[in-house]
C-alpha cells in the first residue's frame, strides 16, 4: 500500500490527514500486543468527516497507523510537549499509558520506519503546500484530527469539542487565529478553546510560518461529536456528523476566502 493518498484541489487550503491511517504491515503487526492490534487511538473517520466539505480543497492522508510511526510528530523525536504525558515518533504506549508492544521496536527500526513512511508523507504535503503556494502566492494548511473526549493519561476532565492549535499565535496570521476561533465560538452546541491542552503538533509547528506565505492551523475534535461512541467498534454518527459538517465547511469556506481575499500581512 502506498504511504500517502493524495487528492489536488485549486483551493488555497490544504488538508492535512496524518492519522486517519489504519494500514499496519503484517511484520510490524506481529510485534504488536492484542492492546496495540486494536488500533484504539486512529483518528477515526476524519477523512471521511472532511471529505467534500470545502470545495477545490487539497488533500494529503497518511495511509499507515501512527503505530506505525507518526506523521505528527518531530522526525528528532524530541517531545511536543515537555513534562506532560505524551506518545512519541514510535509510541511505546496507547493514549491511556497501556503498552502495546510485545516486541517494542529498537532505534534501527524507529529511523527505517521514519525514512518509509513520515519522511514519504511529508515529503509529499510539502509539495502540495508548494504547488498551492504557487497558484495563490498564498497557502493555508488545515491539520485535521480527532481524540477521544476524555483520557486522563494526557488531560484533565472532558475536551472541548472544538480544540483550534496554532502554537500560540505563531502559525498563520492573527486573522486567521480570530477567524476560526471566532466562528466556532459562535455555534450553538459545541464548546471551543483556542491553544488549550494541543496547541498544535509538530505538523503545524514546522510548516506555519506566516512571514513566507505558509500558514497553518490545527483542529483536534472531540469524536463525542461525530461518533456514535467514543470506544469500539468506533461507530461513524451519520447524523453528528451531518450537524458537525456544517460548522466545519463554513470554517474552511472562510480561510479559503481570507486566502484569497484578506489582507494576511
Amino acid at each position: 500500500m502506498t504511504p500517502v493518498e493524495i487528492h489536488q484541489g485549486d483551493s488555497p487550503v490544504v488538508l492535512g490527514l496524518p492519522h486517519t491511517g489504519t494500514y499496519v504491515p503484517d511484520d510490524i503487526k506481529a510485534k504488536l500486543n492484542a492492546r496495540g492490534r486494536g488500533l484504539d487511538d486512529t483518528d477515526w473517520h476524519i477523512h471521511t468527516l472532511y471529505d467534500g466539505v470545502l470545495h477545490g480543497a487539497t488533500t494529503v492522508r497518511a495511509t499507515f497507523h501512527r503505530y506505525v510511526v507518526d506523521a505528527n510528530r518531530d522526525p528528532s523525536g524530541e517531545s511536543l510537549y515537555p513534562g506532560q504525558n505524551t506518545t512519541g515518533l514510535v509510541p511505546l504506549t496507547d493514549f491511556d499509558g497501556n503498552e502495546i508492544w510485545d516486541t517494542a521496536p529498537d532505534a534501527a527500526e524507529i529511523e527505517a520506519r521514519r525514512r518509509t513512511y513520515h519522511a514519504a508523507y511529508h515529503a509529499a504535503l510539502k509539495e502540495e503546500l508548494q504547488r498551492v503556494k504557487a497558484l495563490h502566492g498564498v497557502a493555508i494548511l488545515y491539520d485535521c484530527h480527532s481524540i477521544r473526549s476524555r483520557i486522563p493519561f494526557l488531560f484533565d476532565g472532558t475536551l472541548p469539542d472544538f480544540n483550534i492549535g496554532t502554537n500560540l499565535g505563531t502559525t498563520c496570521a492573527p486573522v486567521i487565529e480570530m477567524a476560526a476561533y471566532g466562528l466556532c465560538r459562535a455555534e450553538d452546541g459545541y464548546s471551543t478553546v483556542l491553544n488549550g491542552r494541543f496547541k498544535g503538533g509538530w505538523t503545524t509547528r514546522h510548516y506555519g510560518r506566516p512571514d513566507t506565505g505558509v500558514h497553518a492551523i490545527q483542529m483536534e475534535l472531540a469524536q463525542s461529536t461525530y461518533l456514535s461512541a467514543e470506544n469500539a467498534p468506533w461507530t461513524y454518527d451519520t447524523l453528528k456528523a451531518a450537524r458537525l459538517r456544517r460548522p466545519l465547511s463554513r470554517l474552511l469556506g472562510k480561510l479559503a476566502h481570507i486566502a484569497l481575499n484578506g489582507d494576511l500581512t
